[in-house]
């Protein structure tokens, strides 16, 4: 009886077998990173609904924010999502080397396959980066153009003007949060390339080191520029 109980309240806890609750799957899933980056730094988040726009900018974001590999392969497969800590809460401490301690550590079948892992993670954060600034750009664009028909609204409720002013900082922290894991990952990716050619040197990571220079120019140079939010500049590399 008492198995049979345990059983079922892990069942409960995270839906069947482990995998994320379905209810938990749904079209504002990552409405939370507005919540998170605007409440991190001590602003209230909009009661908006999200548009089309900003919710495909919560979406594409999320894969960049979340450390790559931070999650054991069954946890990938079985879900566990969960939420992530803004970079402006003093309690998150960026750790460059733990990507590369991780990639090191876990069994490999050879020296070749973590340079291939490397690589594929690098490869993957530069397919990322045009099409999230793409959608960013045309948010943050519409949110400008919202913001000079405030003083047009009419009868404006200061509680419409105070959503779309959270609105739009929630837009504005979300892209400077991606910029912020973006500068974090490639430099655990150059840690991890540094640690891979004294442990284990080989010819690929003369590529590694070619994509990891390639996502490090369209990082410094991000086609769409943002003012901080919270007057503190975005810069975090480690």
């Amino acid at each position: 009886m008492l198995l049979a109980t345990g059983l079922m309240l892990v069942g409960c806890s995270g839906g069947d077998f482990g995998r994320t609750r379905d209810s938990f799957r749904n079209d504002d899933m990552h409405r939370w990173l507005g919540v998170e980056a605007t409440g991190s730094v001590g602003l209230k988040a909009s009661q908006f609904q999200l548009t089309d726009g900003e919710r495909r900018l919560r979406d594409q974001a999320y894969p960049v924010i979340e450390p790559p590999h931070s999650r054991p392969a069954w946890k990938v497969v079985f879900g566990e999502y969960q939420t992530i800590a803004s970079p402006w809460r003093q309690k998150v401490v960026f750790d460059r080397t733990a990507y590369g301690r991780q990639l090191i550590d876990e069994p490999h079948r050879s020296d070749a396959s973590r340079y291939a892992q490397l690589i594929d993670d690098v490869r993957d954060d530069i397919t990322r980066f045009e099409p999230f600034y793409t959608t960013a750009a045309r948010v943050l664009e519409l949110d400008r153009k919202r913001n000079a028909s405030l003083p047009h609204v009419s009868q404006l409720s200061p509680r419409e003007r105070a959503d779309a002013v959270a609105r739009m900082d929630e837009n504005t922290l979300i892209v400077q949060w991606v910029q912020q894991c973006q500068e974090r990952r490639i430099s655990s990716y150059r840690w991890a390339l540094e640690r891979l050619v004294v442990q284990g040197p080989d010819n690929m990571a003369a590529e590694a080191d070619r994509l990891i220079n390639e996502l490090a120019a369209l990082a410094a140079n991000p086609p769409v520029v943002t003012t901080p939010v919270t007057g503190v500049s975005i810069s975090s590399k480690g």
